[in-house]
């Protein structure tokens, strides 16, 4: 974890009093000045500010179902932001400290997981981990059931080199299939099928890994134990 972010998860200053107390040599890890806020703090480091020493708070997972026309970022944009579901509950302290593992677009809805954990959240995004995620995609066109050998063996995206990695779809009728992938590329779920002769007209995320969606549209839920550990294995 990041030097700063350590600082932010084990205090209650702002981001820039953070910087400042850093560029201020206020900050030693293992009795060590550093001044660089992008510095790598591992777990048996004792990190000190002002001489006292920093306990980092447990790090938070959420579930979150994402409606349309919400954006996964922290600020409001042209949409509003869905941290903006999550400020609505009052017990939930430091939003801002959180980030998404894995956006969706603003259209697409479904499954969002949201955390302060970095190293999680890498486990989850990264190919090299194989997690996948099952998503309902509505087609202008009829399906074409030969088109299921192409996605198993990877489909030529649109200004990529590489195929994309093997994905598995599964037809539920002649507009809506099932497809599960691997990877997060840019928009790759609606170019993937571009790639095709097909158009995507909704998209909805339903599981991420074993973990499948299960909170009405627009509200949350922390994960358990067991779920969390479901995505900390190495690949």
């Amino acid at each position: 974890m990041r030097l700063d972010k350590f600082v932010a998860k084990s205090t209650t200053l702002s981001k820039q009093q953070i910087q400042q107390k850093i560029a201020e040599n206020a900050v030693y890890v293992n009795g060590i000045i550093i001044e660089d806020p992008a510095y790598q703090v591992h777990e048996n480091n004792k990190v000190t500010l002002n001489g006292e020493q920093l306990i980092a708070r447990p790090s938070r997972y959420l579930l979150l179902h994402k409606p349309a026309n919400t954006i996964c970022s922290n600020i409001d944009e042209v949409y509003p932001s869905v941290m903006t579901l999550l400020k609505t509950q009052s017990t939930l302290e430091n939003i801002d400290q959180l980030h998404i593992a894995g956006r969706l677009d603003a259209d697409t809805t479904g499954l969002v997981l949201i955390t302060d954990d970095g190293r999680w959240t890498f486990n989850i995004t990264s190919p090299a981990y194989h997690c996948p995620k099952v998503y309902r995609v509505g087609l202008s066109n009829p399906f074409k059931a030969e088109l299921v050998t192409r996605f198993e063996q990877g489909i030529q995206l649109q200004g990529e080199k590489q195929l994309t990695l093997p994905a598995v779809i599964e037809q539920i009728s002649e507009k809506e299939v099932l497809l599960t992938i691997t990877q997060g590329k840019f928009h790759q779920v609606k170019r993937m099928f571009a790639a095709v002769g097909n158009r995507v007209i909704n998209l909805h995320r339903e599981q991420i890994g074993d973990l499948k969606l299960d909170v009405a549209c627009g509200e949350w839920r922390f994960l358990t134990a067991v779920e969390i550990a479901s995505f900390t294995s190495k690949p």
